[in-house]
């Protein structure tokens, strides 16, 4: 959570930090905050948006060629302006942004406050700050030793940058646990800092993801990184394949809508160069370099959070089908706490679309010291997760601005089918020819997707009748369970309508109590093995008055008496249905939060990375 902005060379930091923090912003919009260098040290901070934040600057003195920025995720002390990042030492001479959770702040701000130090904020960034100006001062080191030396009494997850009025030729960045890069600009002593590289691409294509317990010292236009124990490091510099055009909302009115559609793309680019469907070949490195490990593993273990978890539920059937082996879905934040029996030939394959979910970072780091094998799904190349993995898959989503993931989830699913697919050739459990179907069939979604957007309208009438419900039952069979799981989480997440998604057998073991006649039922009912049944449960729930939205196959017309309202969507093996399913489900979340006047874009509470625990 929260976003980090900073830059130094030689035009105006203040333009660049605000731009870069309006595209970061859905990693966290309670406060945000900016500080500026020239002759001196100015803070500006603003409970909520960058936009009220930047009107409150209007008349104030902006100027400086050195600068940073944050846009604020709460986690030590409520959204105000006294809590907004930057905070300032006790002296007023250096200052800090932070992203993470210093877990052992309260025992380093005691010791402080014994020592005279007086807090303005309930935040555990503060704490920092004077942590490094109070080893500077007793230890007469430099400003970048006293960060190091700092850091070292730090425990917990931390992503920073200092700068101070008595250094302005420095400008200090590192981290442990939470994301920052480095974007070298195109003029000598031109460097952005940033969580993301969104804020960076229309300056630079040129980056280094710093890793953990680096630390960046720019000095006198020049630029060195070092370990916390003071080890000069190389960096790696990587091009960036991001571009200007992918961050814009691109003429829709909010980049959820954007992303939605987006899917035929992204799902293409995920499965693009990766597989010849009339051969069954796969062309995935994993897959290749891997190969004779795939074969021998015993077990899969598949971890992620929210949607991310959804998506290996889809891929626990995947697998079971197709490789025929035993799977696990855990979820990170669990798994990391529990005591895992693992063995050298399970299998764990993190699912993140950011790659710097905290959770799912630490669950890999205790897989892989039980000595298993590690895979990541990702869609941000150079982020983390990739870093920690063994191998594993980028997803080619492209980026998602959106905090409720949408291209995230079919992408993911759409990779996690040519896993399982390519293992089940290793592992001999699938005839090449009933590969091949399923590799062609997939070859199809794009254009089946397309066809599933064009409901968009029919689905805007469905949401004007649905907008003031207050609660929402999602059912779903086999592998459109977990779709159902996720029709669920998007609706609250955007709309704040409570929904909950279930097996539609087990309806009767519960839920069924709260069906009434204001109780909407959507129903996942497309062409399955599990038809018949899912038909049983729509009449259950018929029988006591529930208005059921059913998604049924096209041409399929006999549920037109039985239920409220059917929405058609082409037809598709079931294995694959999930990514066409889910596409009516993402529209009629977003139409309905449209309609309430909720920020789609920018939901309550929520942020888009998770990066702290």
């Amino acid at each position: 959570m929260c976003g980090i902005v900073a830059y130094i060379g030689k035009k105006e930091a203040f333009p660049i930090v605000i731009k870069g923090l309006k595209r970061l912003e859905y990693r966290g919009y309670d406060s945000s905050g900016v500080a500026l260098l020239s002759n001196d040290l100015r803070i500006y901070k603003k409970q909520g948006k960058v936009a009220e934040l930047e009107a409150a600057t209007k008349s104030s003195d902006i100027s400086g060629t050195i600068g940073m920025g944050h846009t604020r995720w709460a986690t030590h002390g409520v959204p105000n302006d006294e809590n907004a990042h930057p905070h300032l030492s006790q002296s007023g001479d250096v200052s800090i942004i932070h992203n993470g959770i210093i877990e052992n702040y309260a025992t380093l701000k005691e010791g402080l406050s014994q020592r005279g130090y007086q807090f303005n904020s309930d935040t555990d960034t503060e704490v920092l700050v004077h942590l490094i100006e109070d080893v500077m001062e007793n230890s007469n080191l430099s400003l970048a030793d006293a960060v190091r030396a700092s850091l070292k009494q730090v425990v917990g997850a931390y992503a920073i940058v200092i700068l101070s009025k008595n250094h302005p030729e420095h400008l200090i960045a590192a981290r442990k646990g939470s994301p920052l890069v480095v974007g070298i600009g195109k003029d000598r002593g031109e460097f952005f800092f940033a969580s993301d590289a969104t804020p960076i691409v229309e300056y630079t294509n040129k980056v280094v993801y710093l890793k953990d317990g680096e630390i960046a010292i720019v000095d006198n236009m020049e630029m060195i990184i070092k370990s916390i124990d003071n080890v000069v490091q190389v960096p790696y510099v990587q091009e960036l394949e991001l571009n200007l055009e992918q961050l814009e909302k691109g003429g829709y009115p909010h980049f959820m809508l954007k992303e939605i559609y987006e899917q035929p793309r992204s799902i293409f680019d995920s499965f693009r160069g990766r597989f010849d469907a009339n051969e069954g070949i796969f062309h995935m490195r994993s897959l290749e370099e891997y190969s004779q490990k795939l074969e021998e593993i015993k077990r899969l273990i598949l971890i992620g959070c929210g949607t991310s978890w959804h998506a290996g539920l889809v891929g626990e059937y995947l697998f079971e089908d197709f490789a025929r082996l035993p799977v696990e879905v855990e979820y990170a934040s669990e798994f990391r706490y529990r005591n895992p029996v693992l063995f050298a030939d399970d299998l764990v394959v993190a699912i993140s679309q950011s790659g710097e979910t905290a959770d799912t970072l630490a669950a890999m780091d205790l897989a892989k010291r039980k000595s298993a094998s590690v895979f990541g799904v990702c869609n941000v190349v150079g982020s983390s997760i990739p870093r920690l993995s063994d191998a594993g898959a980028y997803t080619h989503a492209g980026p998602e601005i959106g905090v409720a993931s949408t291209k995230a989830f079919t992408a993911q699913v759409t990779v996690l089918t040519l896993l399982a697919l390519g293992m089940a050739k290793i592992r001999k459990t699938m005839s090449i020819d009933a590969i091949s179907k399923v590799m062609k069939e997939l070859e199809a979604i794009p254009a089946k997707i397309e066809q599933a957007l064009k409901l968009n309208d029919e689905i805007i009438e469905l949401a004007k009748k649905y907008q003031h419900v207050s609660n929402a039952l999602y059912l779903g069979r086999g592998y459109n369970f977990p779709v159902a799981l996720e029709g669920a989480l998007k609706l609250k997440e955007i709309s704040y309508i409570h929904a909950e998604g279930y097996p539609a057998a087990e309806m009767k073991h519960g839920p069924i109590a709260l069906i009434d006649e204001e109780m909407p039922v959507i129903v996942i009912a497309t062409n399955s093995e599990h038809y018949e049944k899912v038909v049983s449960n729509i009449q259950e729930v018929k029988a006591r008055k529930g208005r059921v939205i059913a998604i049924i196959s096209e041409g399929n017309n006999s549920l037109n008496s039985l239920v409220d309202h059917v929405i058609q969507v082409p037809e598709t093996i079931e294995c694959l249905s999930p990514l066409i399913n889910t596409i009516p489900l993402q529209l009629l979340s977003y139409h309905i939060a449209v309609l309430r006047d909720c920020n789609v874009d920018q939901p309550r509470n929520l942020a888009k990375s998770v990066t702290v625990e």
